[in-house]
C-alpha cells in the first residue's frame, strides 16, 4: 500500500499528488491537519523529522521533501518523464522548478507566516502583503523564463516545473495577487488545469 501523508492545501503535498497522478500510481491519502498542529505530533515526527508534509510511504521507504519524492517517482516509474533527457533543457526545467520550490514557497509557508505573526507582531494585512510580494517577485522572473516554452513550461508535455507552477498559482489566487503581469503563466496554468492529473490533485477535489 502506497500512502501519502499530506494536507489538502499544502503546496508541497499538492505537487506530489500531481506527480502520483501523472505516473498513474494509486495511493491512499492520510490527512495531516496543519492548522491543528498535527504535523508536530510524535507520529508525524517519526516519519518526517522536520514535522512537515508530505511524506510518501512507498516500497518500504518513508520519503520526505516534495522534489525528492518526485525524483524518486521519476526514477521508479519512468513514464511520463518529469525532466527532459537533454542536459540543457533539463537544467532549464530544474531552474524553473527550483525558483518556485526554493525561492518563492519557503518564504510563504505556514511556519514563516506564523513567525511573522507570533514573533514579529505582523498583522494580517502585512502578512498578506509579504506573501504577495514574494510570489510577485518570483513570477516576474518565471514569466521571462517561460517565453517560448510552448503549451506548458515543460514544452508539449507537462514536466517538473509545471508540477510546481500549478500549486503556486493556486496560492497566488488565494491571496488575491493580481496576475495581469504574468499572461504566459496564466495561459500555461489554464492549459494544465484541463489535464485530469492536475485537476484531480486540486485542493477542492481532495477536500470534497
Amino acid at each position: 500500500m502506497i500512502r501519502l501523508f499530506d494536507y489538502f492545501r499544502s503546496s508541497a503535498s499538492y505537487r506530489v499528488r500531481i506527480g502520483l497522478n501523472l505516473k498513474r500510481v494509486e495511493y491512499e491519502r492520510v490527512d495531516i491537519p496543519l492548522l491543528e498542529g498535527t504535523q508536530r505530533g510524535a507520529d508525524n515526527l517519526a516519519r518526517n523529522p522536520q514535522g512537515f508534509v508530505p511524506t510518501l510511504e512507498i516500497d518500504g521507504h518513508q520519503l520526505t521533501q516534495s522534489l525528492a519524492i518526485l525524483d524518486y517517482l521519476d526514477a521508479r516509474f519512468p513514464e511520463p518523464a518529469f525532466l527532459p533527457a537533454d542536459p540543457a533543457r533539463r537544467a532549464r526545467a530544474l531552474a524553473q522548478a527550483l525558483l518556485i520550490a526554493c525561492d518563492i514557497h519557503p518564504l510563504n509557508n505556514l511556519r514563516v507566516l506564523g513567525y511573522l505573526k507570533d514573533k514579529l507582531g505582523a498583522d494580517q494585512d502585512t502578512r498578506d502583503d509579504w506573501y504577495r510580494h514574494w510570489i510577485r517577485e518570483g513570477f516576474a522572473a518565471l514569466e521571462r523564463m517561460a517565453e517560448g516554452s510552448g503549451r506548458y513550461l515543460g514544452g508539449d508535455d507537462p514536466g517538473l516545473a509545471d508540477i510546481c507552477l500549478v500549486p503556486q498559482m493556486f496560492n497566488a489566487r488565494r491571496f488575491r495577487l493580481d496576475l495581469g503581469a504574468f499572461p504566459t503563466l496564466v495561459r500555461i496554468d489554464s492549459a494544465l488545469q484541463d489535464l485530469e492529473p492536475f485537476a484531480a490533485a486540486h485542493p477542492d477535489r481532495v477536500q470534497a
